[in-house]
């Protein structure tokens, strides 16, 4: 995998909005975070806009990301938020400039959908929080955004968890949403998951819409190409009347009974405030013991 140059003080960091209509407060507040930490920032000519759910028509939200693809100084392109809309432009994005020159592509949530292109280019991305919810995110989520874009990121270490898998695997990191990453299943843009390690996160689900998901990856094979899984916040879900009576980690846990491969449970990234960084296409090593759990890129063993 291709990895965009690292970011130094003074790179041109571009921030639009693809998909939902955003708050130009948390965008401008965003802005000023990073210029304080050296970069220039560039706003996109539509962030502001508003055409019923989204930040434009079609064609301003497909003009903004491909004018920041095609600016030679941008070395960053930072999506405003997620929400929906990605997928209306995907196929109409001329990605040619960031072969020739590749720059790094930060989101999460709907943004997913922009990693598998991307993984499937061969390019490295970062999946990461937004200006939609810097003001509330931690010190780390937004130090580690830094450094993944510096090529500063070190191990995360963290505590053990109960519903974890023991187990060490290595392989390139990919994943997402895990609603995007099942919408992606089968289409033209999925991920090559032979060997790979995969993150998973979500929001505002039901018990039983996650269930028929994690049944898609299983009958689809899925869990018998990964080598590792990594679960993020699974937040704010949501049960029925009567409840399905599983847990996440059960939901996870009952499709993996016949694997031996390491599972990660509760790692700080997804709808959450603590939403910390972690770069698509990267060689990783995941270690899961008794004591702790290690997620760190190779070169950084």
């Amino acid at each position: 995998m291709i990895q965009p140059a690292p970011l130094v003080p003074g790179d041109l960091i571009y921030i639009t909005a693809p998909a939902k209509i955003t708050d130009p407060k948390t965008v401008l507040f965003a802005k000023e975070y990073l210029e304080k930490n050296g970069f220039k920032v560039l706003v996109s000519a539509h962030c502001f806009g508003n055409h019923h759910y989204f930040s434009g028509t079609e064609e301003e939200r497909l003009a903004d990301i491909q004018f920041g693809i095609d600016h030679p100084d941008v070395r960053a392109i930072l999506c405003a938020r997620g929400g929906y809309g990605s997928i209306r432009i995907l196929d109409r994005i001329n990605w040619a400039n960031v072969l020739l020159e590749p720059k790094w592509v930060i989101g999460f949530s709907d943004i997913t959908v922009f990693h598998h292109r991307l993984q499937k280019l061969g390019i490295q991305s970062i999946h990461a929080t937004m200006p939609i919810s810097f003001q509330k995110n931690t010190d780390e989520a937004l130090l580690t955004l830094l450094e993944s874009m510096t090529d500063k990121s070190t191990p995360y270490v963290l505590p053990p968890n109960k519903s974890n898998r023991m187990g060490t695997a290595t392989g390139n990191l990919i994943g997402g949403n895990l609603s995007i990453v099942y919408s992606m299943l089968g289409t033209n843009d999925q991920y090559d998951f032979e060997n790979s390690i995969l993150f998973l996160e979500d929001v505002g689900e039901h018990y039983y819409q996650v269930e028929r998901m994690i049944f898609a990856f299983s009958k689809a094979g899925i869990f018998e190409k990964i080598r590792g899984l990594i679960i993020g916040g699974m937040t704010e879900l949501e049960d029925t009347e009567p409840p399905l009576g599983r847990s996440i980690e059960e939901i996870i846990l009952e499709q993996l009974q016949f694997s031996n491969m390491p599972v990660v449970f509760n790692f700080p990234s997804g709808h959450i405030d603590d939403n910390r960084a972690l770069v698509f296409g990267k060689r990783t090593q995941i270690c899961v013991n008794d004591n702790e759990t290690t997620v760190a890129y190779l070169h950084q063993l």
